[in-house]
């Protein structure tokens, strides 16, 4: 036990690698964590597959506004063209 920490169970706990710890840039052996892996992969999956689900779907304000713009640009060329011929026929 002099020579390093032991836990409970009698064994011994990891040397710590200070080389890879104190130059993050040179370490290159990455241990993944295959849980956290599936869970970040699951919730990708999840939102792509949200995204396309409403991708197709409007907001029903969203489509007021656009009935309203469309109606309004509607009513300005049929007011215009009204006022151009008014003015035609006066002269």
């Amino acid at each position: 036990m002099a020579d390093g920490i032991s836990d409970s169970s009698g064994g011994k706990f990891p040397d710590a690698d200070a080389k890879g710890e104190l130059n993050p840039g040179e370490n290159k052996d990455f241990k993944v964590d295959s849980l956290s892996c599936e869970i970040a992969t699951s919730r990708e999956i999840k939102d792509q597959a949200k995204a396309e689900e409403n991708k197709g779907k409007k907001d029903p304000m969203q489509r007021l506004k656009t009935a309203i713009l469309v109606s309004a640009v509607v009513v300005a060329v049929a007011g215009a063209a009204f006022a151009i011929t008014k003015k035609l026929k006066e002269k």
